[in-house]
């Protein structure tokens, strides 16, 4: 496989999970595309071509030749200065993946957030409260990430000459329509159903054995679990804490998320909705692997680092 190959199986396999649907993407890059076109000219040269054709900006190729073939893959959850000294140590690697965002992906992570009002929309919350709430919350996550030091580890990787990608939302999207499905299925009852339910996937067996398994942080194992929703799964990061007393006017009655702050825990029980937390790196795992998977079937090898639970689902 080329680096082109693999970011546009990425590409692929994001659309056909993503909580829009196609034609809801298709949508959404139209408006990109109109408000490129509207741009006086002097900004048309800063803006960023690749929210053009890809409605993940925080998934993207950060470095390389995009015709450069591709044997042999450090991936990890994420990639650090240590990791790319790591790669250069093993030898043989072509390409270095990250699943958490770098570089201008990093910088963009708030752009990606406006997926969470259709999310939040198939759960029966107004459109135009959630995107209301979800733009608040936009801008204070760009305002967070605005002084970090972005270009670091991509730096890093470009003085010993390797490439580079990272793959979020590209892969978030593959465990949210995992989990959904899973959920929709087998109709957990109850919120310790919840847990035995994701309890069944290898990641989170593996990450319970490293004390860091599901948990239960709002509700008990007893209650009932009403409408299951995996809405803190793909979207960036958090969304608005205010959103939880929207969700139960909607009926939600649990929310399965990777990880959640003490102010959204706060307000999820305020509202009487269960939370459970899947786990972040072994959610992220998950998504990684369904991707993973797909490359490896190309004759490509990979190298897991950085916190990723490897874990293949089938051999063809």
């Amino acid at each position: 496989m080329t680096l082109e190959d693999i970011y546009l199986l990425g590409l692929k396999m994001a659309i056909a999970a993503d909580p829009r649907g196609k034609a809801g993407v298709e949508k959404y890059l139209a408006r990109i595309k109109k408000e490129y076109e509207e741009l006086p000219e002097k900004q048309k040269k800063y803006f960023d071509k690749e929210n053009l054709v890809n409605p993940y900006v925080d998934s993207r190729i950060l470095l390389g030749n995009r015709n450069k073939v591709i044997k042999k893959i450090l991936v990890g959850i994420d990639i650090y200065t240590g990791e790319v000294v790591l790669a250069d140590r093993l030898g043989g690697v072509d390409l270095l993946i990250s699943h958490h965002p770098e570089g201008e992906s990093w910088s963009a992570l708030h752009e990606v957030m406006d997926l969470n009002v259709d999310i939040l929309g198939s759960y029966g919350v107004p459109v135009n409260v959630a995107e209301h709430l979800l733009g608040e919350r936009m801008g204070e996550v760009r305002r967070r990430i605005s002084p970090a030091n972005h270009q670091q580890n991509v730096d890093a990787a470009r003085l010993l000459g390797f490439a580079m990608m990272c793959a979020h939302t590209f892969t978030d999207n593959l465990v949210y329509d995992f989990l959904k499905k899973l959920f929709e299925k087998e109709k957990p009852e109850t919120v310790g159903e919840v847990v035995d339910l994701l309890m069944t996937i290898p990641e989170y067996q593996e990450a319970t054995r490293g004390k860091a398994g599901p948990m239960i942080f709002v509700g008990d194992a007893k209650k009932r679990a009403g409408k299951v929703a995996p809405i803190e799964i793909t979207g960036g990061t958090e969304g608005s804490p205010q959103i939880y007393e929207k969700l139960a006017q909607a009926g939600v009655g649990t929310i399965v998320g990777m990880h959640a702050s003490e102010e959204h825990r706060k307000e999820s029980e305020k509202y009487h909705v269960n939370m459970v937390v899947a786990g972040h790196i072994s959610s992220d795992s998950l998504g990684m692997n369904l991707f993973l998977d797909e490359i490896e079937r190309q004759g490509v090898q990979i190298v897991p680092c950085s916190g990723l639970i490897r874990v293949k689902r089938n051999s063809k």
